[in-house]
């Protein structure tokens, strides 16, 4: 298929995922949440970058995240030394992670800890567990062995961190379900489950982003106990003054370089580590390496877009209408409102595109794209849309409603990425009764079938 058609399919893709959420803010907009014309311009500018952003995006993942990070998998499963092997895992799980856009918006955010700091401890976090989790693996330890095992580490150390660091650091587990994060330890997990032939080698490659969610709890939990952050007032974003569609325009342009420039930072260590594993290991052919090379260009623009959609035209959107229902008559609103708004954000989140499509492909369609997100819809789920919409909104009503900043909304992504946990299970549950169900009325059959044979015998 050619590309261009390839593109016009994932852009009519974002299409459909962006535009309940845009009526959904058009509808507040002009009921219980009135925006200036200008704002209103800003998000719908926004939204529109949103639908290209995601369109590059997603086929820029197909064409190069997911083969590389499959690739790099496969030969890491057929080293010789299992050290080396967990080397290669720690320095992929840093370099990812620093490179991943959520934990620069965090950084950003989080007061008394310097950015560089916080995206390191973070970063060494997910290195350290990424090198557990293929252990696990070579190990066959059950998943659900090592998760309660870690969590309960993580309780107790809460207990002994300042408070208001406990939310920072649990929203800090949020970065794995990232849009370059996701595709790459998902695809690399593939690739190393790739090459065993036990049962457990699919449901294994599963299991490397929920192991890597831990590390950053852990290792901010240790700074924050270690490192006796001192006290500091959050300063919200300040929203835009629009008055003029020539205003919305000015905010993009000088957004657009920045996070151009974020973007080539965060890219430029996946690629310098990319073209020394070619050379090392020579794993790809020619004309795979320049499909690789076009993927990674869509992937650049397709992030560049969508951070600048999503940072400059949904962050002061999100914000707005968290303060204008907070210090409405109806407060209550706030629950139904982002609950709804959490549902179609999960559709536009490109992390969560990727996941529906590699879990389909790798449970041969038994777990459809349509079910897994749904699912995850339901129960919301982290990402870029969380932290620059969900997290602002709640910001908003937390300030107008005279909260602490950090005990009050920070922890919603840890919140909205906990109940998809929940929501997968009893979506994992239902298909494991309604498979019983079909043995059991397959059994009667069998056996009658078998009665009918021996009688004419």
């Amino acid at each position: 298929m050619k590309l261009n058609t390839l593109l016009k399919e994932k852009v009519y893709e974002s299409i459909a995922s962006v535009i309940p959420i845009t009526a959904i803010v058009f509808v507040l907009s002009i009921t219980i949440a009135p925006m200036t014309p200008g704002a209103l311009v800003l998000f719908l500018f926004g939204a529109l970058m949103l639908v290209l952003g995601m369109g590059f995006f997603t086929l820029g993942v197909d064409m190069s995240m997911l083969p590389m990070g499959e690739g790099i998998g496969v030969v890491m499963s057929k080293a010789k030394k299992i050290t080396i092997s967990l080397a290669v895992c720690f320095i992929l799980g840093v370099l990812i992670t620093v490179a991943e856009p959520d934990l620069q918006v965090l950084a950003n955010q989080v007061p008394a800890i310097p950015n560089l700091t916080l995206i390191l401890t973070v970063a060494i976090g997910v290195g350290i567990f990424l090198v557990l989790a293929e252990i696990r693996m070579l190990f066959k330890i059950p998943l659900s062995y090592a998760l309660v095992f870690f969590y309960i580490i993580i309780f107790g150390l809460a207990f002994f961190a300042p408070q208001d660091f406990i939310p920072v650091s649990f929203d800090s587990g949020g970065v794995t379900t990232g849009p370059i994060t996701v595709p790459f330890i998902m695809a690399l997990g593939i690739g190393m489950a790739s090459v065993r032939s036990d049962k457990n080698s699919n449901s294994d490659s599963f299991g490397l982003i929920s192991m890597c969610s831990i590390g950053p709890i852990l290792a901010v939990l240790l700074l924050g106990i270690f490192y006796k952050p001192s006290e500091s007032a959050y300063t919200p974003a300040e929203i835009p003054e629009i008055i003029t569609t020539k205003d919305a325009a000015r905010q993009f342009a000088t957004g657009l370089p920045i996070y151009a420039e974020e973007v080539l930072v965060a890219l430029c260590p996946i690629v310098i580590l990319f073209v020394i594993f070619q050379i090392v290991f020579r794993r790809f052919h020619m004309h795979q390496l320049i499909k690789i090379s076009s993927g990674m260009i869509y992937t650049y623009i397709g992030l560049v877009l969508f951070l600048t959609g999503v940072n400059v035209g949904f962050m002061p959107a999100g914000q707005f209408i968290g303060a204008s229902v907070a210090v409405g008559t109806n407060k209550w609103l706030l629950i139904p409102i982002g609950m709804i708004i959490g549902y179609f954000i999960v559709k536009a989140e490109p992390a969560v595109q990727v996941l529906t499509k590699q879990v389909e492909e790798v449970s041969n369609g038994s777990i459809t794209q349509k079910s897994i997100q749904h699912g995850l819809s339901i129960g919301v789920a982290s990402g870029p849309m969380t932290a620059t919409f969900l997290l602002p909104m709640a910001m908003g009503a937390c300030e107008a409603l005279g909260g602490n900043i950090l005990t009050d909304a920070f922890g919603i992504v840890a919140m909205v990425a906990m109940t998809p946990l929940v929501t997968i299970q009893l979506l994992g549950l239902i298909g494991k009764i309604k498979k019983k169900l079909r043995k059991k009325q397959e059994v009667p059959q069998h056996v009658d079938l078998e009665d009918t044979i021996l009688y004419f015998d």
